[in-house]
């Protein structure tokens, strides 16, 4: 069969989007005039930031030594964070495109999205990105890329997405070296693997499917195996790369399924759709693992009012999305609201985004935290996931934490500064590996809740940009970790609670009291701000009450009088200190998140 499925694989900014622009121009898939930069991306967050968030399928038709092929390509994201969608793209195809950027070389997520692509046995065609770049190193990226692979460096192609230098050879080799789709396997049963999802107003959910035996057509009477749902087919086609009816999609294609179902939880990425009648003698397919969330925050709505709302925009959110977990929290101060799970902070600041964006939500959230397995004196187990649900430290034996693989990579002339960075965190030091020369591989095992708030950052200014990492979920690991709770105005304020680790405790309370004196607005009334350890108080900075001159209308006259207003001032001041409570704005929230 003349059809090659694929994807684009590589670490974030190595330019898959612009590479894939150009797949879109060399095989006339669309139009000149309509082209413009990273075409696939459709969110505007995806083009604002330059980066791609969401997997994106596309069928392309190219003529190559006289034959007609069809190419599907799905493109895929390259942080860390998105890594899932990733994991998603490659059980759908046969070959992938690994891109290296000839000015970075081999990075952290090159290497991740590499193995991950050797577990599926895909077949490799490595590209060098980049090549016209001023400051590009191809031969040594080349000898990098060539050691990584156990391949000659002649096999490597070296192009420009930003050119369209050598992008023909590119769909060339694709053509030539990745394997068709096996469709020697029983022809009859439909056998669908749902690797993405969308909600549409008119179709319904539409699941994103890669056919792996059978056909599917309009009006087939369908059922997704998991959840047994049972639906008409409305309507089934292909991404070119807008939705474009067709008659059927047949075994080995990558395609969409518009089943007209309401509810967004009745298809699940990873499920494997078949027809109604053929179940019996059925064995689905091999889904992939479901993902594990590695970072927790509440979220809140900012008027109470709007809690249905957001109910609504996580479960839409969920089916383009099927990393994000959540469920229903309350919360004393802040009412009702949802605990949510994610990959990490990336995806945090993404999800918040685009609720703020695309739904018009006002977001109180929690400091993002890390799921936490706590064991009782009575002998049972809770797993908790903020410091709100923790219980009295006198029932608690022990606490035990998640603890990742953490890979970092980086240029040798930065390995000391890296290494100077990791040690001011827990870790433990496992290997330093080199690739070629000038590439240093360095592995540690980390606590998760360590790296998961602002070490990116800080590995990026302390290797000018160079290093990168990725990292993979271990075990728990018992540790030495105790609540930290701010109290404003003599109330804890439960979103700021934190679970750490005891030596680090004193250090985090003191910048937590400083930095809050800067965000929270004055009062009327002198506001105290403490950290505290269970009873007692390890920091504390005071907020001077707002100055109103009471005495300003008054035109001499007695002392007496003066001094009365001063008096009764005080008075006031001192049963507002007493009573008032202190209302935070939704801005002090998202600035105690960014560090």
């Amino acid at each position: 069969m003349n059809i090659r499925n694929f994807c684009i694989i590589a670490h974030i900014d190595h330019g898959k989007s612009t590479l894939a622009d150009r797949f879109l121009e060399l095989t006339g898939t669309v139009e000149k005039r309509k082209m413009h930069e990273q075409y696939l991306d459709t969110m505007d967050l995806e083009r604002e930031r330059g980066i791609t968030i969401k997997l994106q399928p596309v069928r392309m038709k190219y003529k190559y030594m006289g034959e007609d092929y069809i190419l599907n390509l799905i493109d895929t994201p390259g942080h860390v964070d998105f890594s899932y969608e990733v994991s998603r793209s490659l059980v759908a195809v046969e070959g992938a495109v690994l891109l290296v950027d000839a000015t970075k070389g081999v990075q952290a997520q090159t290497l991740a999205n590499l193995h991950l692509a050797q577990q599926q046995k895909l077949k490799i065609i490595p590209v060098i990105n980049k090549i016209d770049m001023p400051n590009a190193r191809i031969e040594h990226v080349k000898e990098e890329l060539a050691f990584l692979l156990s391949i000659d460096p002649e096999e490597i192609i070296e192009a420009s997405g930003k050119s369209g230098e050598n992008v023909e050879l590119i769909l060339q080799k694709i053509t030539r070296d990745v394997p068709p789709p096996d469709i020697k396997q029983d022809h009859t049963v439909l056998k669908a693997l749902v690797f993405d999802s969308t909600f549409d107003a008119y179709k319904g959910v539409i699941a994103f499917v890669r056919v792996f035996g059978g056909s599917v057509k309009r009006g087939d009477k369908i059922m997704a195996f998991a959840t047994k749902t049972k639906a008409e087919v409305l309507e089934a086609g292909y991404f070119s790369p807008s939705l474009t009816a067709a008659k059927e999609i047949h075994n080995g294609e990558i395609g969409y399924i518009a089943t007209g179902l309401k509810d967004p939880g009745q298809i699940r990425v990873g499920d494997t759709i078949t027809i109604q009648s053929g179940q019996e003698q059925f064995e689905p397919l091999a889904g992939y693992k479901e993902p594990r969330p590695m970072v927790f925050a509440s979220f809140f709505p900012g008027v109470s009012d709007d809690y249905d709302l957001l109910k609504d925009a996580l479960s839409k959110l969920k089916l383009t999305d099927a990393s994000l977990v959540y469920e229903p929290e309350a919360s004393a101060g802040l009412g009702r609201g949802f605990r949510v799970g994610f990959l990490g902070m990336l995806h945090v600041e993404i999800i918040s985004e685009r609720l703020r964006r695309e739904f018009g939500l006002n977001l109180i959230i929690s400091t993002p935290s890390v799921e936490y397995a706590v064991k009782l004196t009575d002998g049972s187990e809770l797993k908790i996931r903020s410091a709100a649900m923790l219980p009295d430290f006198s029932r608690i034996i022990q606490i035990a934490e998640p603890v990742v693989d953490l890979e970092i990579i980086t240029p040798t002339a930065y390995l000391g500064n890296v290494m100077e960075l990791v040690a001011g965190y827990r870790n433990t030091y496992k290997a330093t590996d080199y690739l070629g020369k000038e590439t240093a591989v360095i592995s540690y095992r980390v606590p998760l809740s360590e790296i998961v708030t602002d070490f990116y950052d800080k590995l990026k200014s302390v290797s000018s940009g160079y290093a990168s990492m990725s990292y993979e979920p271990g075990e728990m690991q018992v540790a030495d970790l105790i609540r930290l709770d701010i109290l404003i105005a003599g109330d804890i304020v439960e979103p700021f609670s934190k679970i750490i680790a005891k030596e680090k405790a004193f250090y985090e309370g003191r910048y937590m009291v400083a930095k809050l004196k800067e965000v929270v607005p004055p009062q009327w009334f002198q506001v105290t701000i403490q950290a505290a350890i269970g009873n007692k108080i390890v920091a504390r900075e005071d907020i001077r009450a707002r100055r109103k001159d009471v005495t300003g209308y008054l035109y001499g006259g007695d002392i007496t009088r003066k001094m009365k207003l001063l008096e009764k001032q005080k008075k006031g001041k001192k049963r507002m200190k007493e009573t008032g409570k202190v209302n935070l704005p939704q801005e002090v929230f998202l600035k105690m998140l960014k560090r």
